[in-house]
């Protein structure tokens, strides 16, 4: 049975044009027992791939197509949890080692991170085939016995893709004579951009936007035919007849390939509690108590059984080093001056109010505490704090101190195209004059992509253009698919994950437009994947209160 080893999700970033859960839904439906995702330079796509993976009984392998510093393509894939943690690395040195969004990967950084990798050696933008392709197959054999020198004999692989280029007969027979004559398997790919030949105009559009070209115009990222779909094990098998085993391979590879990852385990780390107490729930109780006596006086039996009630479910879920955390960063604000409030459902818990992340008090306000967490929903908590937009940097870095850097990393977002973005883009593609482009967007609410067809016809500032009505119907169905596609990766405004192994264990990080070191995972990734995110959040009314209190 055939398997995709190659493909690309939308986290390839305007180079992928069909969502997470239709590749894993289609693979499945293709009768299809395991497939791979393997997006440029980043495994954004991960946790909801795995996760999609899952939901259909389709073994999700993860991999990556990486960039080398000779600007070819690799693609890997991660046998196992080693090799998934040497592919963050790989990916974390390449992007932290060059210019912001370029990463590059280095030969020596691969040899250092090679292992529980399985390496095919590249579509058309690899080294050999694009040696081959120039006629200089001396040079393409000694780029393989350089690979050879990286990866083990059996982890690496002859990558042949059959799109039906010119050229393409040629270059798989020699692909197929190299894996012959160095002892090596040919394992056959499509490099898959797109579920179906129908989606091939949806993804031009993409390439368009992310190189800036008009539909009218050349460019050599546009592709040049509607191969580059999640065609069928029959249609592989036909394409790739004269070469059989290249299509046994690919099973081989996916029977040697395991997910490496296990979505849910708490990799939170654990306090460093005084000596004298005997864990961090003791430590957390004393606090709460010694925090409870200074609120209230003294403390009742509603109180004590309020306080003992909240305690027990923390512990039972197993977030007393998160309280203490949170406590420890409220207490560093507080010694340092820092105007701080917690808020949002972190105000029902008596638990934060005595330990004076939250001012409000529950039990005087009859707040519920289910409300913030309760045993029935097992959630993570989730305590915002928000400081002083002045001063917020200096909490940031002292996580980082206190924590080591190897263990902290901000949270990504995911941009993905809204209404207004949509349009700009999609008519700057479509050759939209900019005075059409300014028209459509300004007059367009703020609302996201999939709505825009629907205000076309709702709202009055948008009827009766002078924009030919064929010309704009496709606009609004280009700008209707490329809804909840992510454009590009950002940084969360404050969330934070401090991990107890080091983060490039979970996920590859990358240096944000300020330098702040992030994940490549959003908020809700990084819960799925074990990890607790911390909010510090920058508030200038708390800027501005303590400017009018001063004067």
């Amino acid at each position: 049975m055939f398997t995709h080893l190659h493909v690309h999700s939308p986290y390839s970033f305007l180079d992928g044009a069909s969502k997470i859960a239709d590749i894993v839904s289609s693979a499945a439906s293709l009768g299809m027992k395991a497939i791979a995702i393997t997006d440029h330079n980043n495994l954004s796509a991960t946790v909801r791939f795995i996760k999609a993976a899952q939901n259909t009984g389709v073994k999700p392998i993860i991999g990556s197509e990486l960039t080398l510093e000779s600007g070819y393509h690799l693609t890997v894939l991660c046998r196992n949890n080693q090799g998934y943690r040497n592919l963050c690395a790989i990916l974390s040195e390449s992007n932290l080692n060059n210019p912001r969004k370029e990463p590059k990967v280095s030969l020596s950084t691969l040899r250092d991170h090679a292992g529980g990798l399985i390496a095919l050696t590249g579509c058309r933008r690899g080294l050999i085939p694009s040696l081959i392709l120039r006629k200089q197959f001396q040079e393409a054999r000694q780029a393989l016995k350089t690979y050879e020198s990286i990866f083990e004999k059996n982890s690496l692989y002859i990558e042949m893709s059959e799109t039906l280029l010119p050229g393409s007969w040629g270059l798989n027979a020699a692909l197929s004579e190299l894996a012959g004559v160095s002892g090596l398997r040919a394992a056959a790919t499509n490099n898959v951009h797109y579920l179906s030949k129908d989606d091939f105009s949806l993804h031009d559009v993409l390439t368009c936007v992310r190189t800036l070209t008009k539909l009218e115009e050349v460019h050599p990222e546009r592709r040049l035919n509607a191969e580059n779909y999640l065609k069928s094990s029959e249609e592989m098998e036909r394409e790739f007849r004269a070469y059989p085993e290249a299509i046994r391979a690919t099973a081989d590879i996916s029977g040697k390939c395991e997910c490496p990852l296990q979505l849910g385990e708490s990799t939170f780390p654990s306090y460093d509690f005084p000596r004298e107490f005997s864990s961090s729930k003791a430590f957390l109780r004393h606090l709460v108590f010694e925090g409870a006596a200074r609120r209230y006086g003294k403390v009742t039996d509603e109180i004590r059984a309020r306080l003992d009630y909240e305690l027990y479910v923390i512990e039972q879920l197993g977030y007393e080093d998160y309280f203490l955390v949170v406590w420890d960063l409220v207490r560093f604000a507080h010694a340092a001056g820092i105007r701080h409030a917690g808020r949002g459902s972190a105000a029902d818990s008596a638990v934060a109010f005595c330990l004076e992340v939250t001012d409000v008090d529950p039990i005087a306000q009859n707040l519920l505490f289910e409300r913030f967490m309760s045993l029935e929903r097992g959630e993570k908590p989730d305590i915002d704090v928000d400081f002083d937009a002045r001063k917020r940097d200096e909490v940031t870095s002292y996580v980082y101190q206190k924590y080591g850097s190897d263990h902290v990393a901000s949270v990504a977002t995911y941009n993905t195209f809204q209404g207004r973005s949509v349009i700009r883009d999609v008519g700057k593609v479509m050759g939209y004059s900019p005075e059409e482009i300014d028209i459509l967007a300004k007059r367009l609410p703020y609302l996201p992509a999939s709505k825009v067809a629907d205000a076309f016809s709702s709202v009055p500032e948008l009827r009766d253009l002078k924009i030919s009505e064929n010309k704009l119907k496709t606009l609004l169905s280009v700008a209707q698919k490329l809804a909840d596609l992510p454009r590009f990766l950002s940084t969360h405004l404050g969330g934070v994950v401090i991990s107890r192994n080091p983060v490039n264990w979970l996920s590859p990080v990358e240096r944000s437009a300020k330098g702040v070191t992030i994940l490549q995972f959003d908020k809700d990734d990084v819960e799925d994947l074990g990890l607790v995110k911390i909010d510090l959040l920058s508030l200038r009314t708390l800027e501005r209160w303590m400017t009018l209190w001063v004067t």
